[in-house]
């Protein structure tokens, strides 16, 4: 046995996801990924973009050793070590040494405190380089309304487990990024009653 975690979710969105990165990320693009959870993602999306050296980071040493088990059983050179990044803190962006092209955050911001997305856009604006991206993906709400069946039971069994989480709605996302002078570029409707929300600095 190692210490390889593995996510349901992972394999049925991550072809997807990659499909839309594939599109936004510029070559020899430097990701900094939010919340890597297993490191199933981080290491599929490197192994594909090898041109792109992608830095994962979690607040979880579990995932730590996920992350860093899935970089050797795959031999992905151009997957760093894991950072330990919380967006709640404040200043968490000066763990990160340099300016990124990009950051990836799936699946996190309807897991975690509001204070979470606004700690997530307040790091962007100091860390993205010029025309960089921040890449989300997950569940919105839109105009204040859910846009499926599921998503109204995924929400309040979400509010069951922790009152601070919840689906977003994606207008108070798309303010909270506006506040931090990023602007939204795109939003696409994926599988799963998902969407991709692009931003850029």
């Amino acid at each position: 046995m190692d210490a390889r975690q593995y996510a349901p979710a992972t394999r049925r969105n991550r072809e997807p996801i990659l499909e839309i990165l594939l599109e936004v990320l510029r070559r020899q693009s430097t990701v900094l990924e939010i919340a890597s959870g297993t490191g199933e993602h981080a290491v599929y999306f490197a192994s594909k973009l090898k041109s792109c050296r992608w830095i994962p980071s979690d607040t979880n040493v579990m995932s730590w050793d996920s992350i860093m088990a899935w970089k050797k059983a795959e031999s992905v050179e151009n997957l760093t070590p894991p950072l330990a990044i919380d967006v709640t803190q404040a200043r968490w962006q000066r763990q990160v040494a340099e300016e990124v092209d990009a950051i990836v955050n799936i699946n996190m911001i309807h897991i975690a405190p509001w204070e979470a997305c606004l700690g997530l856009m307040e790091g962007a604006r100091e860390i993205l380089s010029p025309g960089g991206i921040l890449y989300l993906y997950g569940p919105y709400k839109r105009n204040g309304e859910h846009t499926a069946i599921s998503n109204v039971k995924f929400d309040r069994s979400l509010r069951d487990r922790n009152p601070l989480w919840g689906v977003r709605d994606l207008e108070a996302v798309v303010e909270a990024a506006a506040a931090q002078n990023l602007s939204l570029e795109r939003v696409i409707e994926m599988p799963a009653n998902n969407l991709s929300v692009i931003f850029s600095r």
